[in-house]
C-alpha cells in the first residue's frame, strides 16, 4: 500500500513536471519559478539557494552553467490588469535533475 502511494506520487509530480515543459527553437526547458512550486518552495529567496548549489554540482561535474541555467525575465500579472517584469531563470533538464 505504502510502495503504491509513493509510486502515485511519483508519478503525479513527473506528470507536473512534463507538463510545465516550454520549448523554444527545439529545445525544452522549465520555468524556475514554476518548478519552485512543484517543488514545495514558497519562498524564491531560499530557492535561488538550491539552485547555486546546483551550479556548482554543474561545474563539479564538467557542466557549462549557462548552457543549463540561463537568466530571463517575464512578465507576471499583478491585478488588475497591470503587469510587472520578474527574474526567472530558464532551466534544462539537467538543470532541473540537479536541482531536485
Amino acid at each position: 500500500m505504502e510502495n503504491q502511494m509513493k509510486r502515485e506520487l511519483i508519478d503525479t509530480l513527473f506528470n507536473k513536471f512534463e507538463q510545465a515543459k516550454q520549448v523554444m527553437h527545439d529545445i525544452e526547458w522549465w520555468s524556475a519559478r514554476e518548478l519552485q512550486n512543484h517543488l514545495g518552495y514558497s519562498d524564491w529567496r531560499n530557492f535561488l539557494k538550491v539552485i547555486e548549489k546546483s551550479t556548482h554540482s554543474c561545474v563539479n561535474a564538467g557542466g557549462v552553467v549557462q548552457d543549463h541555467f540561463v537568466d530571463i525575465t517575464k512578465m507576471v500579472d499583478v491585478g488588475s490588469g497591470a503587469q510587472r517584469s520578474v527574474d526567472d531563470i530558464a532551466l534544462s533538464r539537467y538543470a532541473c535533475y540537479l536541482i531536485a
